[in-house]
């Protein structure tokens, strides 16, 4: 087996917009912590794969589609065994302009100098792990993350905390050359009133794990957000602090901190990466005069609670819904006036990818999946782990079919139809089904 890893920085030089809560002129005024761009190459058994690691809010599918290409002419590394993923923090810059919102009184169209700068790091951090590869071994432990998240409508709901821990070391050395974790919870501790730059709580794990001389100070750690869309800490936070975000960021840490050292690492590990695209199918959109009438009654509902003095999750879960609910509205007007055709080309259709390492499965998804359709494709498939916001992202959430009709806030805010998270599931298992 040979291994190579690199990792540069992605923080933007100068003041840009945060990205992630609406309605809020939120204009960065310094660095908390840095965005970090990590790679991770693997090959073994004939295959390889390139896993890159970002700290963005996401990565849209013609930025990566053009990155992966960069790559693959360089290196060698087939298109389909290279995976560009986002840790998905709310605290760093606006990353593609979506179509169908173009006039949005608050939100800038994206920097494409900042974009090209994003683009160049993730290919020099890829060409770089390529090039740098040596012999290897590597190893796999789970982890378990209790009390960093819980589901954010129940939160004794659906929920995922197994956290697999990938550590690569090159052969014949104890001091790992990479660590890579997955994690389905959103990085969410940092709200609107916070204007620093910042990866959020998975930052917080990475220099954990730095300072408590698991890895090196300098070793890669790749960060992908697991399938989230309905998870997040809002039921665990005491406040939304940069103290908070390392508390939690810190309790990851020492989950996957127990977990290291129990690793059995082996030289002799295949690689092999496949993939399959599936058409999306778009959601129905409720008609704008209906649209209204729901901006009207989440926000009613809202005001209510806040007249009631609920408690802070409670109106936490309210405002995102009356978000939902305007969503709604903006997708209906884009219907009305035809934009949604671009928006739709611009995601569709949804690249699924399986890589394997040895008797391990990492599954990719794009988008924001709730962590139902994750939690069949690990029970019907051992050893499988999913990755989300991977190779482009889908302008909101494929949600249940009883979150669509629950009315939830991620599903006013969905372009696509409930219905692909059973396609993407089924279309996962055939890729999954072809390696055995």
């Amino acid at each position: 087996m040979q291994a190579g890893a690199a990792s540069a920085i992605l923080t933007p030089q100068e003041s840009v917009f945060l990205f992630g809560y609406p309605h809020m002129p939120r204009y960065s005024t310094g660095v908390h912590d840095e965005l970090e761009t990590t790679a991770l190459f693997l090959k073994g058994g004939g295959g390889e794969a390139l896993f890159i690691a970002n700290d963005l809010i996401f990565v849209g599918k013609q930025l990566a589609a053009g990155v992966r290409r960069r790559i693959s002419a360089q290196t060698g590394v087939p298109i389909s065994a290279i995976v560009i993923t986002a840790t998905h923090t709310h605290s760093g810059p606006v990353m593609r302009d979506h179509p169908i919102n173009p006039t949005d009184p608050v939100v800038p169209k994206a920097d494409t100098a900042y974009l090209d700068f994003v683009a160049g790091q993730m290919v020099e951090v890829g060409c770089a792990a390529v090039r740098n590869a040596v012999a290897a071994e590597a190893g796999l432990g789970v982890a378990r993350a209790e009390g960093v998240g819980t589901n954010r409508h129940d939160p004794a709901g659906a929920a995922d905390p197994e956290v697999p821990v990938l550590v690569v070391r090159p052969l014949g050395q104890t001091a790992p050359l990479a660590c890579m974790v997955v994690y389905a919870m959103h990085p969410t501790v940092l709200h609107e009133d916070s204007t620093l730059i910042s990866a959020d709580f998975p930052g917080f794990t990475r220099r954990f794990l730095r300072e408590q001389k698991l890895l090196p100070s300098s070793c890669p750690v790749l960060y992908h957000h697991g399938a989230s869309g309905n998870q997040s800490p809002r039921y665990v936070t005491q406040a939304n602090t940069f103290a908070e975000a390392r508390r939690l960021g810190e309790k990851l840490g020492e989950c996957v901190a127990r977990v290291i050292p129990t690793i059995t690492f082996s030289t002799r590990l295949a690689v092999a990466a496949r993939s399959a695209n599936v058409d999306l199918l778009v959601r129905e959109i409720p008609p704008l005069s209906v649209a209204h009438e729901n901006v009207v009654a989440a926000a009613a509902h809202l005001a209510q609670l806040r007249r009631d003095q609920a408690p802070r999750a409670e109106i936490r879960t309210a405002e995102c819904a009356a978000f939902g609910a305007e969503k709604s509205v903006i997708l209906a007007k884009a219907q009305g006036e035809g934009r949604l055709e671009n928006a739709i080309k611009g995601c569709s259709p949804a690249e699924v990818q399986v890589i394997a390492i040895g008797a391990w499965k990492f599954v990719t998804w794009p988008g924001e999946f709730f962590v139902e359709y994750a939690l069949e494709v690990k029970a019907r498939s051992p050893d499988t782990f999913v990755i989300t916001l991977a190779n482009g992202e889908l302008q909101g959430y494929i949600v249940t079919p009883g979150a669509a009709a629950a009315g939830s806030y991620e599903a006013g805010n969905a372009l696509f139809s409930p219905a692909n998270g059973r396609r993407v599931v089924e279309a996962t298992l055939a890729l999954l089904a072809d390696g055995r």
